[in-house]
């Protein structure tokens, strides 16, 4: 299994390794020396760039949430004015691309290593629950502009779906099975006329 993509600059290099290593051993494999050792770096690079534990996790969760934006390129992000039908396409695509490359799945166990981290350290918690609103609130305004009564609420929902079926086919009872496109689209379509049809 393998997360990381190397990066053009040594931070980049750093928190792309962290993520492989994270996706690879779990949390207590993750060490300053463990990231040299990684990424054929001198000794102490990793300290150098990012001096506590706590830093190395921040680099990690910031180099997270841009792997996982380039997920989509831009001319692949839906269009709020397209509606209903643009936000089921945009997220089937998205979900379809996480959950059918080796690349990607491993992306997706580094963040449900780093999201159970985040519970244990309310530091981290903070700057994780920030680096997620990046994502949350262009979806809120997809769904207001899909007709939501609730935008609120909608968003909680849809976002919890696509994270269960994301955890269920990567580290569930599901791990053997990868939606189609067709399916993820027929699951979309009925979670947004379940809420948006009330």
């Amino acid at each position: 299994m393998s997360v990381r993509a190397k990066g053009s600059s040594r931070p980049e290099l750093i928190a792309d390794t962290a993520l492989t290593l994270l996706a690879e051993r779990g949390m207590r494999g993750l060490t300053h020396r463990a990231v040299d050792e990684a990424a054929g770096l001198p000794p102490g690079s990793t300290s150098n760039h990012a001096r506590t534990r706590l830093a190395l996790l921040e680099a990690a969760v910031r180099r997270q949430a841009q792997r996982e934006a380039a997920v989509l390129t831009p001319d692949e992000l839906p269009d709020p004015a397209g509606g209903r039908a643009a936000l089921v396409e945009g997220l089937s695509l998205a979900l379809h691309r996480f959950l059918s490359g080796a690349e990607h799945r491993a992306l997706l166990v580094s963040r449900y290593e780093l999201a159970l981290e985040a519970t244990r350290r309310p530091e981290l918690r903070a700057y994780y629950d920030a680096t997620g609103a990046r994502f949350r609130e262009p979806l809120h305004a997809f769904v207001r502009a899909a007709g939501s009564t609730d935008p609120d609420r909608h968003t909680l929902s849809l976002v919890a779906w696509c994270d269960g079926l994301m955890f269920s086919c990567v580290a569930g009872s599901y791990s053997a099975k990868t939606p189609t496109m067709e399916e993820l689209r027929a699951g979309f379509g009925e979670l947004l006329r379940g809420m948006l049809d009330e």
